[in-house]
């Protein structure tokens, strides 16, 4: 089984350079996590995995700037993991939207898969 959370936006303070810990960025984040559901038809949100959860997840680690999105992707994957032991696998994509380089057009991120 799957929980996928698509097209998130966030407006959070990464990067390295100055500019972007002062005014920030917009940032799309894509994550998958897969898990083994339980035997039979899953008829309790205690059987899965919670969306919800998952989002205030990603919500509370884009709070806090991290210089590395490579460090974020990798600290929410492990946040996850301890919140949903019975995810096996997860994917994680992050992109900045408007990234401070000179005459660039488009983004730049990083997809982290781990499986556990």
């Amino acid at each position: 089984m799957t929980i996928e959370l698509r097209g998130l936006r966030f407006h959070a303070f990464h990067g390295l350079y100055e500019e972007e810990k002062k005014t920030g960025n917009e940032f799309g984040v894509e994550l998958r996590a897969d898990y083994i559901p339980p035997e039979g038809i899953i008829t309790s949100l205690e059987d899965t995995v919670n969306y919800v959860a998952l989002f205030e997840i990603l919500q509370a680690a884009m709070k806090e700037p991290r210089a590395l999105l490579e460090t974020l992707a990798m600290e929410i994957a492990e946040t996850i993991h301890a919140r949903f032991p019975q995810v096996i696998k997860l994917e994680i994509s992050i992109h900045k939207l408007h990234p401070p380089l000179a005459r660039f057009t488009g983004s730049v991120g990083v997809t982290y898969q781990k499986e556990f």
